[in-house]
């Protein structure tokens, strides 16, 4: 979910005093009693909890809801590219669209139950008069990513020199300049990487929300903040970066453990959704082969021996990927001057720089990541393969290869070249067709796609050979 850079103004219908909301019936709930309230009804509708995040909806989205019905604190575990942060932002969604506060209070004060001394005077000398700002959802969400240097001023406060120098005492609480966490009061404040939190400093966090008492430079303040608080965190750096304290971990109620996409389709799903596609005014078609064939990689990747599987395999390295391969297909587009760019094997030669910087390979494969990458490429050529091509008689297709026949592809031919193919070696036409879909008929880069791909999954079944450099190839008849 992306937050939205600036909220909405709020309805002009909305009470302006306090006593106009006290008149309009609202009442005050705790944020995890709005947040409970809100999932329930999505629950009873059938709707889902958060939109978005694919893949979780067996797993990791039953345990969500069992937390957030329970009102618990959340604490996601997994590795990096598992949308945790994206859970959590959507997790905004559940929160009632508009809220009242006292108007010029930093910290979110309940009109009914004021927390800061500037709120609280307030409300004594105003009364119902006290006038009321509306604060959209979107601005009820805090996040901070954990570092080192992260500091209790950064989450809890620090005394403001400005506000001294303008004639305030030190000992003032009207002198404090609040952090983040009560600038999200009654509403959800996320840690990203909590282990890399120093321990001190979870220590100060766990003081503010658990026992809502903080000395700020000398200052003893009574903060009853209401927050929700979500973290993340990488199990292994958990364990081997950083710990979070035994305290701080108890305030948790709930530990939810993510996942990387467990089936193929879901990953094509998400790459779909989250992929940037340029088209550069030529239109691009994807067939579903290659969609499969980039998730698949991904997928063989989690389970390579040859990586660093506990650094993990984001998702963004499929996205990354996607949009490789077709800026790779598009470039040929532009420079043959075909109409339409279709992505090819031979474009996955391209894919080593988005794969390299997203993939750690073991100590023993250090140097070989485009031998690593190409052996995934490969792979998952041959999974998806045997899934889709069914060939009704295989040995005309390989016996279309006389002696001394051969078969030239590479990223850079135009789909003309592969049309003389086809109408050379009438055996190869069929299952290039089926493969292609309805549309080849009108296409030549959909034809083209789909014989590089059959010729590929053909060297791979051991029934042709191939002579390979870079992205060119050359298929012919096995001896």
């Amino acid at each position: 979910m992306a937050l939205p850079a600036h909220p909405p103004a709020p309805p002009h219908d909305l009470p302006r005093t306090l006593g106009e909301l006290r008149a309009s019936g609202w009442e005050s709930v705790p944020v995890s009693e709005e947040l409970r309230r809100n999932a329930a009804r999505r629950i009873s509708a059938g709707e889902p909890l958060i939109h978005g995040v694919l893949g979780f909806e067996d797993t990791v989205i039953p345990q969500l809801e069992n937390a957030i019905l329970a009102g618990h604190d959340i604490i996601l575990l997994g590795e990096r590219g598992q949308a945790k942060t994206r859970i959590i932002r959507s997790l905004v969604e559940l929160l009632d669209e508009w809220m009242p506060v006292v108007a010029g209070s930093e910290i979110n004060d309940d009109p009914y139950q004021p927390t800061s001394r500037y709120a609280r005077l307030k409300v004594a000398d105003e009364g119902d008069e006290t006038p009321i700002a509306w604060v959209h959802r979107s601005d009820r969400y805090g996040e901070k990513l954990a570092t080192p240097d992260t500091s209790i001023a950064d989450l809890i406060g620090e005394v403001d020199p400005i506000k001294v120098a303008e004639g305030r005492y030190l000992s003032d609480e009207l002198t404090l300049h609040y952090g983040l966490v009560p600038r999200v009061n009654r509403g959800i404040f996320a840690i990203n990487e909590l282990p890399d939190l120093a321990e001190r400093i979870q220590v100060g966090l766990l003081n503010v929300l658990e026992e809502r008492d903080v000395q700020i430079r000398g200052h003893r303040v009574r903060l009853p903040l209401d927050v929700m608080l979500v973290a993340t965190a990488n199990p292994e750096d958990y364990t081997n970066r950083g710990r979070i304290i035994t305290p701080l971990k108890d305030r948790f109620g709930a530990q939810v453990r993510t996942h990387y996409p467990q089936e193929t389709r879901t990953e094509v799903a998400i790459m779909r959704a989250e992929a940037s596609l340029p088209s550069c005014g030529l239109p691009v078609i994807v067939p579903d082969y290659m969609e499969e064939v980039l998730a698949e990689i991904s997928q063989l990747a989690r389970r390579s021996p040859h990586l660093n599987q506990r650094s993990g395999v984001s998702v963004r390295l499929t996205i990354a990927n996607y949009e490789t391969v077709v800026a790779n297909a598009l470039r040929r587009a532009l420079r043959v001057g075909e109409p339409v760019a279709v992505p090819r094997v031979s474009d996955l030669a391209a894919l080593l720089p988005s794969t390299q910087g997203k993939i750690e390979v073991e100590a023993l494969e250090e140097g070989r990541e485009d031998e690593v990458v190409a052996q995934l490429a490969a792979a998952a050529v041959l999974s998806v393969f045997r899934r889709r091509v069914t060939l009704e008689d295989p040995g005309a297709v390989v016996g279309s290869f006389g002696e001394g026949t051969v078969v030239h592809t590479g990223d850079d031919l135009p789909s003309a070249d592969y049309l003389g193919v086809l109408a050379e070696m009438g055996p190869l036409e069929p299952p290039t067709r089926a493969l292609a879909g309805p549309e080849a008929a009108e296409s030549p880069a959909l034809m083209a796609a789909a014989l590089e791909f059959l010729l590929e999954g053909l060297h791979l079944t051991k029934r042709l050979n191939k002579d390979a450099s870079g992205p060119r190839a050359l298929y012919r008849r096995r001896r």
